[in-house]
């Protein structure tokens, strides 16, 4: 893989096309305890600044260990095309309903009561350190290309990664 950081407007851009795409991450809080506390979350949104918005109920584990302990790290994983993001950063918890309201969709039904359940909150977690790993081909070609390399003793041009500096 080649190396290719990413910065500013590219870093966001790169932060939002594997976060939305991939959709469903693991959002590890507690860093500091082990073991940390891990629980799969659904991207609800990247803004601007590159932050990645989550829905959460006010009273999971997750939200009182950013309460205690704001930072947290997302590891978002698609292996069918072999792309992959590795988020570390500061996460902050709010209640805002205009947030709450831009972010709930329909399906938010199966976990909430609706925009004004009490127990509705939203997680930001506002990236310092990220990491990302995108092949060109997906895996099927990917897996060909190793072989071929392996064979001809040529690394193969699998895709690139680096760091995303917003």
């Amino acid at each position: 893989m080649s190396i290719k950081n990413l910065y500013n407007t590219e870093a966001r851009e790169k932060i939002e096309e594997l976060a939305v795409s991939i959709d469903i991450g693991m959002m590890a809080t507690n860093l500091s305890i082990a073991p940390f506390h891990v629980i799969p979350m659904s991207t609800k949104k990247v803004d601007d600044e590159g932050s990645i918005w989550f829905l959460s109920n006010k009273n999971s584990n997750h939200n009182k260990n950013i309460k205690a302990d704001s930072r947290a790290c997302m590891l978002y994983s698609d292996p069918g095309s072999m792309e992959f993001l590795n988020v570390y950063g500061t996460a902050v918890i709010t209640d805002e309903q205009a947030i709450l309201d831009s972010l709930y969709g329909k399906s938010d039904d199966a976990w909430f009561e609706g925009k004004d359940d009490p127990n509705l909150s939203a997680i930001k977690i506002m990236p310092e350190e990220v990491h990302y790993w995108d092949t060109k081909d997906g895996k099927l070609v990917s897996l060909l290309k190793m072989g071929i390399g392996a064979i001809t003793g040529n690394e193969p041009d699998l895709g690139e990664e680096g760091s995303l500096n917003i």
